[in-house]
């Protein structure tokens, strides 16, 4: 156990070191906060075709009101919780590779969801989307975290135990 929470710590300081310069700024976290915009745009024009998205805001057409996907907001720091979680955790690559792909997936899946929600939030009232936004999906994105990493494990376990069976 405290392999694991050492290795995590580790993982985590460097993840977060590395994602906050310059060049991973640029090359990934812009661009993938802007394809989230674009994807959270699609989602909303299949019954709203109101919106549209440029860069990190989606707005609404007609109105002008929108939000900005700043960073925190982007689940980028969610994936590297979880990938700190699922590297530190003693796996083989298979099953990492595995967790990280279908976590990352169920992570942005979720967050989509929210910045759609805080989305129609902003524009209904802004002391909601402020506790929403600030406490509420704050929470809800950590435990998405906790849950997808957790099912991971007992994935992990199953497969240990189908392996020892097998020997």
């Amino acid at each position: 156990m405290a392999r694991f929470l050492l290795t995590f710590l580790i993982l985590l300081l460097a993840l977060f070191t590395l994602e906050l310069t310059h060049p991973v700024q640029e090359a990934v976290v812009l661009p993938w906060t802007a394809l989230l915009a674009s994807i959270s745009a699609w989602v909303i024009s299949l019954f709203d075709h109101s919106v549209i998205a440029y860069g990190k805001i989606l707005q609404h057409a007609g109105s002008g009101l929108g939000v900005s996907i700043e960073a925190g907001c982007n689940g980028i720091e969610a994936c590297i919780i979880l990938t700190a979680a699922v590297l530190a955790y003693p796996s083989s690559w298979h099953l990492r590779v595995a967790g990280l792909i279908l976590g990352f997936l169920a992570i942005q899946i979720v967050n989509i969801g929210r910045i759609i929600s805080l989305f129609y939030l902003a524009a209904w009232d802004h002391v909601i989307f402020e506790f929403a936004h600030l406490y509420l999906w704050q929470i809800l994105i950590m435990v998405d975290v906790l849950i997808v990493w957790l099912v991971w494990i007992r994935q992990v376990a199953k497969a240990e135990e189908a392996h020892v069976r097998a020997a």
